[in-house]
């Protein structure tokens, strides 16, 4: 990994440190089906580099993602967070594939994007199976 990618990583991971842990509900039982909140998501780990406003860094380094018509086509965006690309790391390490569904849905419907069609977690797996090429 180069030092320039590695820098790109430091304000995600951070937000992953700064973010509150996963705490079992009252009495020890985990909660299951824990609804996964796309913008907290966005806000946590994308924002970082993408910006609040998701309207990227410019001049290229980091793409906006508002107005974005390459989202149109779900399995876009599910490979390039999966798998990464250029600056971006590959994010199938750090987020669980529901996160991955609910970011993606946020996106797709926020920032002046509407394409209303949800993501899910099956998208997901489907679409970013080890091995499928990105290209």
């Amino acid at each position: 990994m180069t030092m320039r990618r590695s820098l790109f990583l430091i304000p995600p991971l951070l937000a992953l440190l700064a973010a509150p842990g996963h705490a079992d509900t009252p009495g020890g039982v985990q909660a299951k089906n824990k609804a996964v909140d796309g913008e907290k998501v966005y806000k946590q780990i994308c924002a970082a580099c993408h910006m609040p406003n998701a309207m990227g860094s410019g001049g290229g380094t980091i793409p906006a993602l508002a107005k974005d018509k390459k989202l149109a086509d779900p399995a876009y965006p599910i490979t390039i967070v999966m798998k990464g690309k250029g600056a971006m790391p590959p994010m199938s390490e750090i987020l669980s594939t529901a996160q991955v569904a609910a970011v993606i849905t946020y996106v797709r419907t926020h920032f002046g994007n509407s394409y209303p069609q949800p993501v899910t977690e099956a998208d997901v797996k489907r679409i970013a199976k080890p091995g499928r090429s990105m290209e």
